[in-house]
């Protein structure tokens, strides 16, 4: 199939640099919405049935893949059906913003030891919510890390969301932490672990030529910045955005940035395949 053409000039440049020298170029890809599609209960996700063999095609060629993202390492290897896929043998999951990460060689995640807020917040949150009276279909993911409340399952997603905000943004500053918005959820986690900081440190160690980093929600504008940041600095890269436009599912903050929108992670999926491909 023909790889798709980005928009910017900047993302072409990250492309031609990408297929010309793959084996120092990185690729990064967040997993919810990106690998995986978006579901009601996060716990029901799965990497997209074409992800996975698109990356084992793909991998083997390139200086280093990673999956970034906000879960926990160990339920996004999981989820996503990385350990043991064939090509897949140095694989990283930069898990929790990269405050833990899992890597395909030994198996093994490594964690930083989170703060004391994180245990406050988790047990000050369900009287914070019983008081508010949140509708039916909120709900509470527990990432160990870090707490997410979800109004997705909710009649009025929004308007819950809305009714959330405010409330839990107090109750994170009261215990040194931040909320991140994201679709129809609002995690609260510690400051000063985002994804851009995870790809910034993983371009560093792997001393990439050429990143490609695909995302599809607020909190991957971090890693966006970074990407844009390296190519500042002459390292070229592409952004990718996971939901294009006219699809009522893209984040406009994200797409307005991206060099290339492609359809969900089955529109992912299918630039990874075009991309082995090419290297065939």
């Amino acid at each position: 199939m023909p790889l798709p053409e980005p928009a910017t000039e900047a993302g072409r440049e990250g492309l031609a640099a990408l297929l010309t020298d793959p084996g120092r170029a990185v690729l990064a890809l967040d997993f919810d919405g990106t690998l995986a599609p978006i579901v009601a209960d996060p716990r029901q996700a799965r990497s997209h049935p074409r992800a996975v063999p698109a990356l084992s095609r793909l991998a083997p060629r390139l200086r280093a893949v990673a999956v970034i993202t906000g879960r926990p390492a160990a339920d996004a290897v999981r989820y996503g059906g990385f350990e043991g896929a064939e090509g897949l043998d140095h694989l990283t999951v930069l898990g929790a913003y990269g405050a833990e990460s899992w890597r395909a060689p030994d198996g093994a995640v490594r964690a930083e030891e989170p703060p004391p807020g994180v245990a406050a917040v988790r047990a000050e949150l369900p009287a914070l919510l019983d008081g508010l009276g949140v509708p039916e279909g909120t709900w509470t993911e527990d990432k160990g890390r870090a707490l997410a409340v979800h109004t997705r399952r909710t009649a009025s997603p929004e308007a819950a969301f809305s009714l959330l905000r405010g409330p839990l943004g107090d109750l994170a500053a009261r215990h040194g932490l931040v909320v991140e918005p994201g679709r129809m959820v609002l995690e609260l986690r510690p400051p000063g672990a985002d994804k851009g900081g995870a790809l910034d440190d993983f371009v560093r160690e792997t001393d990439a030529g050429a990143v490609v980093y695909a995302g599809d929600d607020l909190g991957d504008l971090a890693a966006y910045d970074t990407v844009e940041a390296l190519r500042g600095k002459g390292v070229p890269g592409l952004l990718v955005c996971s939901g294009a436009e006219g699809t009522g599912e893209s984040v406009p903050r994200l797409a307005e940035r991206a060099d290339l929108l492609v359809p969900g992670p089955e529109g992912v999926a299918a630039l990874l395949e075009s991309l082995a491909e090419a290297l065939d």
